[in-house]
């Protein structure tokens, strides 16, 4: 015999062996009555599910993360007894509040207010509906949902097509911690890269010496050609880690992440100082391209142009996505020649213009 039927069963046999005790004195009466209080979410839970989810998004786009109640109906109290929590998972340890719903009670937080709510198609339906995704959006999502009897836990993925990039501010290597590596990012619109991102473009070829952050805390680096002043040419290919560091004090470079942008870059020829190539921009109806907007449309766009240029951060670089002599012969690549001197270097522009 199985189901509530069983369960019912399994109730009468607590309730036969906490009954005797109940005859003894109030001590023990008010034991057995906590007893039962433990034992019978137990009994009657039919089940604890865990699912997991991916969900492909663009910035700007209206989505819904699925949650759902799995439970045997007979059981149902109606959607005023649950009790819905919806976070999002930022690291191993630490989760930010989106949502919490007890009853008619529903309460938003932080930047996901008036951004998101619940779908509630029927009582059991807990799928979060998000409006206009933005680029801190995406990552994994935890969906807690209970009525007292049953449990459901969903764990949910917003992924996205973007790119991984390195990055150094003017200041040289190793000068970022935690907070101004995020800094640092948000300012080349990015933000910083997670484990998996980084991991991900490690397998799509990403080679990189430098250190840097990930948004879990942790400070790593991906190798897909050992060699010795990279971790050591006898070792295996792969994400090189530091484990976690102090977030306030240890200095390192970062690893970004930002996806395509509705709008396109272009180069513009010369001899240009720093603000020569920021008016040249201007001239054109465009603004100087941010190290993100070259490597998205290196990256994703397959954008390839051989002269070095100015970009918005002060530093100059050129994408090669098609490897030849004097152009990035072994690789292709975004090719960083450094932060020259504004006044005194000359060089080419990078300029990108919004889609309107």
């Amino acid at each position: 015999m199985t189901g509530p039927q069983s369960r019912a069963i399994e109730l009468q046999k607590v309730l036969l062996q906490v009954k005797k005790p109940l005859d003894q004195n109030k001590s023990q009466k008010m034991i057995s009555l906590l007893c039962l209080v433990v034992f019978f979410p137990r009994l009657a839970n039919s089940a604890y599910t865990v699912e997991s989810h991916q969900i492909f998004a663009r910035v700007g786009d209206n989505i819904t993360l699925p949650c759902r109640l799995k439970h045997d109906p007979s059981f149902s109290f109606g959607a005023s007894s649950n009790r819905i929590k919806w976070s999002k998972l930022e690291g191993s340890d630490y989760e930010i509040g989106v949502l919490l719903s007890m009853g008619l009670h529903k309460v938003t937080f932080g930047r996901f207010q008036k951004r998101i709510h619940l779908l509630e198609a029927d009582e059991n339906d807990a799928s979060l509906l998000m409006t206009n995704t933005e680029l801190k959006d995406f990552g994994f999502y935890k969906c807690e949902i209970s009525n007292g009897m049953h449990d459901s836990t969903f764990e949910v993925e917003i992924q996205m097509q973007g790119v991984v990039f390195p990055y150094s501010p003017h200041l040289g290597r190793y000068n970022l911690n935690f907070h101004d590596a995020e800094a640092a990012c948000l300012g080349q619109d990015a933000v910083v890269a997670s484990f998996e991102q980084l991991y991900q473009a490690w397998k799509g070829g990403l080679d990189w010496c430098n250190a840097g952050w990930l948004s879990d805390g942790t400070v790593q680096y991906p190798i897909t050609r050992p060699r010795e002043p990279c971790g050591g040419r006898r070792t295996d290919a792969g994400l090189r880690t530091y484990g976690q560091q102090n977030k306030f004090s240890s200095r390192f470079d970062v690893f970004c992440f930002t996806v395509g942008f509705a709008g396109h870059v272009f180069f513009v020829d010369g001899k240009l100082t720093y603000d020569e190539a920021a008016e040249a921009c201007l001239a054109g109806g465009a603004e100087m391209a941010k190290v993100s907007h070259v490597f998205a449309a290196w990256k994703l766009q397959g954008y390839d142009h051989c002269d070095a240029g100015w970009l918005a951060d002060g530093s100059v670089r050129y994408p090669i996505s098609r490897p030849r002599m004097k152009c990035s012969p072994a690789e292709a690549a975004v090719r960083f020649v450094g932060f020259p001197d504004k006044k005194l270097q000359l060089y080419g522009a990078y300029c990108y213009q919004a889609q309107p």
